[in-house]
């Protein structure tokens, strides 16, 4: 918890120094009860983080990245029957290849743990329900407006989560983050790793958001199933993970099942037409 905190704390402090510096970014101009509203979003992004590193942490960080392909399928649950987001038949019926394929996935997989796989469906069911609020946020009339930028938005989701992670360290590792600050100044590995890491971590996933808002639906599905087999690959091979022919074969099956879930409505209209 204290690791995945403090790489949002990174992501918060480049964020507020985008504010301030010179023709980077305009400070956004919300109101108390804007901030109000981003909390469920943003707890929810501390939530999706949080499990996620504890995920990587407790096994592979490919089969981490397996079981997160999943995400749709707590999404289109919880839009169903909780938001009352109606999901269609197609997409419904690709559930089930994505879920096999991460059965299949787990089947041999040689480091294996019950808390990384619980760790990553928390997160899936964390980043669902980010989701659905940020639909219902969005839709705020003129939070746009205030907000400046897709970017804004996000650092403040960043802010926010980390000021809400602060009490979860004080009552859960408290007692051991005296210890940690030491290794912290005592330990470049672990102080250069935090850092990049965090930076990396918001990096990315503001692209990202900034992305999605630039290109369609197709494309930027396109790119995260790219994204998944580059990391579930590339992690692999660098920290020497397992890759057999089982794990693969179910890897192929679940993102592939990931890429038609999100583009399968397209299709299905095209057709109609």
């Amino acid at each position: 918890m204290t690791i995945s905190a403090l790489q949002l704390g990174v992501g918060c402090l480049y964020g507020i120094f985008l504010w301030f510096a010179p023709d980077a970014r305009k400070a956004p101009e919300v109101t108390l009860d804007d901030i109000i509203k981003m909390l469920p979003v943003a707890f929810c992004y501390m939530g999706a983080h949080s499990a996620s590193v504890f995920s990587f942490a407790s096994g592979s960080v490919s089969f981490g990245q397996i079981v997160k392909a999943s995400e749709p399928a707590f999404a289109a649950v919880l839009s169903q029957f909780v938001y009352g987001s109606k999901v269609s038949k197609a997409k419904w019926l690709c559930l089930p290849i994505v879920i096999g394929g991460v059965i299949l996935a787990s089947v041999n997989e040689l480091d294996f743990a019950v808390s990384a796989l619980v760790s990553a469906c928390i997160a899936n069911l964390f980043a669902a329900f980010k989701g659905n609020e940020n639909k219902k946020l969005m839709s705020t009339e003129g939070l746009s407006d205030r907000l400046g930028s897709v970017g804004n938005q996000f650092a403040l989701t960043t802010i926010l989560g980390f000021l809400m992670s602060i009490p979860v360290i004080m009552i859960k590792e408290g007692n051991k983050f005296g210890e940690f600050i030491e290794l912290f100044k005592s330990t470049p590995a672990i102080r250069n790793n935090l850092i990049a890491s965090g930076l990396w971590f918001y990096g990315y996933n503001e692209l990202a958001t900034m992305t999605l808002k630039k290109t369609s639906a197709v494309t930027a599905s396109v790119a995260n199933t790219a994204k998944r087999v580059i990391v579930i690959v590339g992690v692999a091979l660098v920290l020497g993970e397992s890759l057999d022919p089982m794990k693969l074969l179910g890897c192929g099956i679940g993102i592939s099942g990931v890429f038609l879930y999100s583009i399968i409505d397209s299709l299905v209209k095209k057709k109609d037409e």
